[in-house]
């Protein structure tokens, strides 16, 4: 699967976004090795620090099926719409490079730019399993 079909699929995943607080839906689609997509969105709780991010809800739900093995990680939002790439969190980096060191990331909109960049690149120095 390309990288546009990857968003698009990330941009179709972000409609589902339950955000009564942020009004920012997020909608993330991530490839695996073996050529499966698992989509998420971002959920909000009241209890702020309940919330979930779209990456993490794609790779936990991915997880939970019993993959282990990931490619590439499209993330989209309302910004996509206005051509405007929307980038991790620092927690979403963290859990991506703990099952996925090389792993692509690609943003931008489906229908215009695309930015595609290493997770490496995003979280340098990061802290891994190794480390402790």
């Amino acid at each position: 699967m390309d990288s546009r079909e990857l968003l698009k699929l990330a941009e179709g995943a972000r409609l589902n976004a339950y955000v009564p607080y942020s009004k920012f839906r997020v909608g993330a689609a991530l490839l695996t090795s073996d050529g499966k997509v698992y989509t998420g969105c971002n959920i909000e709780s009241a209890s702020f620090g309940a919330t979930n991010c779209a990456e993490r809800t794609a790779i936990f739900k991915a997880i939970s099926e019993g993959e282990r093995k990931f490619v590439k990680l499209a993330v989209a939002s309302d910004n996509s719409e206005k051509n405007q790439p929307t980038w991790p969190c620092g927690i979403c980096r963290q859990v991506i490079v703990e099952f996925a060191d090389d792993m692509q990331i690609i943003t931008g909109s489906s229908k215009g730019d695309i930015i595609e960049i290493n997770i490496k690149d995003l979280l340098p120095h990061y802290f891994a399993k190794g480390d402790f």
